[in-house]
């Protein structure tokens, strides 16, 4: 079956770049994601990032746009409609085998805006045009990030996908979600075995049901995140081989995702190498490039000394994704300070070994702080991604660095450089007023846990006030086990809820 385009915008309102081959016509000056091919061959699904003709604009981080097989190559995309697009982040995870059925990135909201929870949809091929999502329900299912990255199998009976959830190591982690014989969804599991201190991306589990192919910036490689690939070993899930580096003839010193099969012998994928700086669709074949897997040798590795480590990035707003003009810190026994451009991009070279407390601060935005340990970090480049809440009312941060002891109001060593950056925040926004949240998970006695973040909440006010800021510019509300943002399944998931907030309620 070849699908119906619907004839909207046309992908040329921006400038083409220069394409490798049969994608020349899709890859553009904007940044193209999560390429899947329909069944039949015949129609490519791509996400287009920050396009003025995407539902939101400029801003918005990614559409579905289609194009279609015309025999040499692929056709200019066009954009996939208001059914399939909102304002958020939109992707194809997959198709049915007839390809009758579409499933989509996270759950839909109505009327264009997206919903609160996030996991799968499906579209259906109705009387000639994908039909409006459904969407579907995963147990347990949390991403904390903007964007899902991910991929069903053809037999629609595994979703593995990389997300922010409740048991994460780091960054993103792969998960893997199986559907029960009643068509339900079991709880969400972690990989752990292959997952990092770092991100994971991009899983793609071939038609074999073994073999999963996925990106990091967390493993030896070429660049900042290179595709690796895993066997499955048993049933289980969570036993998986040691996962293996797919070489110079994909990987560069540039960003590779979205590994995937584009036909019966060759794949997809996407890099930022020789591209405009956003990432291009590429074609490989391994036939013409038959010694693809193999193990990083230290003469292929990008540009640095043994004893340094690049470090590269962007920073963007939270919210919109638009590139911030930034201060990077990286403080150990002395500071180390990168300036991200306007186009948010970053570098630097640090020692390859110890502990760095960053901080990364840019003005009208709320400063972030980051903890990073190079000793267990295992390539030459590591790419690290920063987003900045913009200074307004509404904008709520999650102080996750501020601890207690347990059962107690006492700060562990490790808060005092959160609270001190919090405390420099507000003298440097001295209109800014903010409203303290603490909280709890639901063990034990309500009222005493409410009591107890209650009590937190004045002892980070008290605090916050011996460093200069007036006590008149931060309220606080106790709320105790009330308003949970994990399950109380694991300790993992409680140590979550067992956080302190503020909001920006005055500007």
């Amino acid at each position: 079956m070849r699908f119906a385009l619907l004839l909207l915008f046309p992908l040329s309102l921006c400038a083409q770049a220069p394409g490798p081959g049969i994608f020349k016509s899709v890859n553009s000056r904007y940044d193209e994601l999560s390429p899947v091919v329909s069944p039949d061959g015949l129609t490519l699904f791509v996400t287009v990032a920050n396009h003025p003709a995407n539902a939101g604009g400029v801003k918005d981080p990614g559409d579905i746009w289609i194009s279609s097989w015309e025999g040499s190559q692929w056709s200019l995309p066009v954009h996939g409609g208001p059914l399939l697009n909102d304002p958020g982040y939109n992707g194809v995870a997959g198709f049915s085998p007839d390809g009758q059925q579409l499933f989509l990135f996270n759950h839909y909201g109505k009327s264009g805006s997206r919903a609160t929870t996030q996991g799968l949809s499906v579209s259906r091929w109705r009387e000639g045009r994908w039909d409006a999502p459904e969407n579907m329900a995963i147990p347990y299912f949390l991403n904390r990030e903007a964007e899902l990255t991910g991929s069903i199998t053809p037999d629609g009976q595994a979703f593995v996908f990389a997300a922010e959830g409740y048991d994460t190591k780091g960054a993103e982690d792969l998960h893997v979600t199986l559907r029960k014989p009643n068509g339900s969804w079991t709880e969400p599991r972690n990989l752990s075995f292959l997952n990092t201190r770092f991100q994971e991306l991009s899983p793609w589990l071939a038609d074999d049901g073994r073999k999963l192919y996925f990106a990091t910036n967390g493993r030896e490689g070429y660049g900042s995140f290179d595709i690796f690939v895993t066997e499955r070993l048993d049933d289980s899930w969570l036993q998986w081989s040691e996962p293996q580096n797919l070489g110079p003839a994909i990987n560069t010193d540039g960003r590779e995702l979205f590994f995937r099969n584009y036909q019966s012998t060759s794949f997809l994928f996407t890099s930022t190498k020789d591209s405009d700086g956003y990432g291009d669709i590429r074609l490989f074949d391994p036939v013409a490039a038959p010694d693809t897997l193999v193990r990083l040798r230290p003469a292929d590795r990008t540009v640095a000394l043994d004893n340094e480590v690049i470090i590269r990035g962007t920073v963007t707003n939270a919210k919109t994704g638009e590139s911030v003009p930034a201060s990077i810190h990286f403080k150990a026994t002395e500071i180390k300070t990168a300036i991200a451009n306007r186009a948010g991009q970053y570098q630097v070279k640090l020692p390859a070994s110890g502990q760095y407390v960053i901080t990364v601060e840019a003005p009208r935005y709320v400063s972030v702080l980051e903890n990073l340990d190079i000793h267990t970090v295992q390539m030459k480049v590591l790419e690290m991604n920063f987003r900045l809440q913009p200074v307004e009312v509404g904008t709520t941060v999650n102080l996750k660095n501020v601890l207690f002891e347990q059962g107690t109001t006492t700060f562990l060593t490790e808060s005092y450089a959160e609270l001190d950056l919090v405390a420099d925040f507000m003298k440097n926004n001295s209109r800014v007023v903010i409203e303290l949240a603490g909280h709890t998970d639901n063990r034990g006695n309500a009222d005493k846990n409410k009591q107890l973040s209650k009590d937190r909440v004045e002892k980070v006010k008290q605090y916050l006030v011996s460093k200069g800021v007036s006590a008149r510019r931060i309220s606080g509300k106790g709320f105790g086990g009330e308003k949970p943002i994990a399950s109380e399944d694991t300790e993992d998931a409680r140590k979550l809820n067992r956080r302190v907030e503020f909001t920006i309620v005055k500007n």
